[in-house]
């Protein structure tokens, strides 16, 4: 197996003049590699960690980004489960209202300003991710580089295909997240230019670029589940095509959403994992069939790599809404997998029913993309273009799955539980989707993003008795980086 695990950092200078903006932000991480050593000296080590390093801000490895924990920067972990779960009234902070990183309590109120630090946080993290890929990109379609480097074509093939996806990625939660934002495509070669990069490009302009890059990077990959058998963490095509799938998703695009899931089907790799917890199970991962795309957070490495998240558990984070457990419908297994609220043990994070609690180097992977996840854009897409009985089909098969599934003290599932959903009119059916989303993906990071796609949002949140507003559709741009860039970052409006 290659030793790629043990990773350089790198945070080129133009990273930090835009959106940096402290001094624990300004210094160079352990290990930097710069172009200037790959240029001179390169080989396929250097090449290789350039690639690796872009994974990482995918990761939930505490100060696995910006050391020193910086909870005053948001960025201790990655900010999903704020932005996303809390956001959307499923989790809460904690068990018991406290003043621990009350941030975090804003975002469930939506009583926030752009200095809370979740923006900040994402914004790093994204954009530290497209900084590196951008530098992988750069040395991977530099012939002179990989010559020297000895690189087989074939290798720099697969490499550059997930440097393309990894850009595509970061960038298509920026938008998702802000709306507008910079658009970087390489490295700047001067404080020049990279002033001249820090103005929001529209996000049509950069799903544009989004949608190049899944362009090249299917072109370049395989058709193969794992691209690399020894480290199947890789992005493949099937990620590739799902990540396709999910952009034409959120802009509506049912015929094309339905035609690239066809096309992931047709690789023959995914389907649903008979137990419901085997995409989430940290003895499962890789060997399972639902997971399309995850981050493989794994212990005992150095720098580590585990999941910082199990460590929050610990400190008493994560707590489910009472409007979250009400979703359940009676006996359903999949909410003792999502929460075990007796033992305060949230599984579904922690890649354990029973392990795992408070251990901050855990090997539970962060799921991204499952075939579950997938099915139900299908269904939704289904709907949406009139075939509403195509879609309850859909529906019907997640919840038989669910069904048959042991809960998880291994006891069965009593009869008559999650029976089949009958035909329905689209609106119905419509609902039936909403809500089989969010028990069969509670906590994944998905609920905020399709309460704002189905433009549900005010509605559902108000209900909920959240502040929430039309314009909090977008989450204002960190004060400190409109701050860095001399204003020439704009702010959203409402903020």
């Amino acid at each position: 197996m290659r030793n790629t695990k043990l990773k350089f950092k790198m945070m080129p200078i133009f990273l930090v003049l835009i959106f940096g903006c402290t001094n624990d932000l300004e210094k160079d991480p352990i290990g930097l590699l710069t172009e200037k050593q790959v240029d001179t000296d390169p080989s396929t080590v250097t090449i290789e960690s350039s690639v690796v390093s872009a994974y990482e801000p995918l990761r939930n490895t505490l100060n696995g980004i910006i050391p020193s924990w910086r909870w005053d920067l948001g960025v201790v972990f990655r900010n999903d489960i704020i932005l996303q779960d809390v956001a959307s009234g499923d989790v809460n902070k904690k068990y018991a209202a406290d003043g621990d990183q009350a941030w975090i309590d804003e975002l469930s109120t939506f009583n926030f300003t752009p200095e809370n630090q979740a923006f900040n946080g994402i914004w790093v993290y994204d954009y530290e991710g497209i900084s590196r890929s951008n530098l992988a990109i750069g040395f991977l379609t530099d012939d002179g580089v990989v010559e020297r480097a000895g690189l087989d074509e074939a290798r720099q093939t697969q490499l550059l295909s997930e440097a393309y996806f990894l850009r595509a990625y970061y960038y298509f939660d920026l938008v998702n997240n802000f709306g507008d934002v910079p658009l970087v495509l390489k490295t700047p070669d001067s404080f020049e230019e990279a002033f001249s990069v820090s103005v929001r490009a529209p996000a049509t302009e950069v799903l544009d670029q989004v949608g190049l890059d899944l362009a090249a990077a299917k072109e370049l990959a395989t058709n193969e589940k794992f691209p690399d058998a020894n480290e199947p963490w890789r992005v493949s095509k099937g990620a590739i095509i799902a990540l396709q799938a999910k952009v034409a998703l959120f802009a509506g695009e049912w015929t094309t959403v339905l035609g690239l899931i066809n096309e992931l089907e047709g690789l023959g790799h995914y389907s649903l994992n008979m137990n419901y917890f085997d995409s989430f199970d940290a003895t499962r991962e890789f060997a399972e069939d639902e997971v399309i795309f995850a981050y493989d957070h794994t212990s005992d490495e150095n720098p580590r790599n585990g999941n910082g998240l199990a460590a929050t558990v610990g400190w008493g984070f994560w707590a489910p809404t009472e409007d979250f457990l009400n979703a359940f419908e009676e006996n359903d297994p999949r909410l003792l997998y999502t929460i075990d609220v007796e033992n305060r043990h949230p599984g579904k994070l922690l890649g354990s029913t029973t392990a795992y609690k408070g251990n901050s180097d855990s090997p539970g992977n962060k799921v991204f993309i499952r075939y579950a996840d997938v099915l139900l854009w299908k269904a939704e897409a289904l709907n949406n273009n009139g075939d509403s009985e195509a879609a309850v089909a859909i529906v019907n098969q997640i919840r038989s799955r669910a069904r048959a599934t042991p809960t998880a003290d291994g006891s069965l599932v009593p009869d008559g539980t999650l029976p089949n959903r009958p035909s329905g009119d689209q609106d119905q059916v419509r609902e039936w989707i909403g809500q089989e989303r969010r028990v069969e993906l509670g906590w994944e990071g998905h609920r905020f993003l399709d309460l704002k796609r189905w433009e549900t949002a005010q509605s559902v949140l108000t209900a909920l008795g959240r502040n929430f507003k039309d314009f909090n559709v977008l989450y204002p741009i960190p004060q400190l980086d409109i701050d860095k860039s001399g204003g020439t970052i704009t702010q959203n409006p409402g903020y």
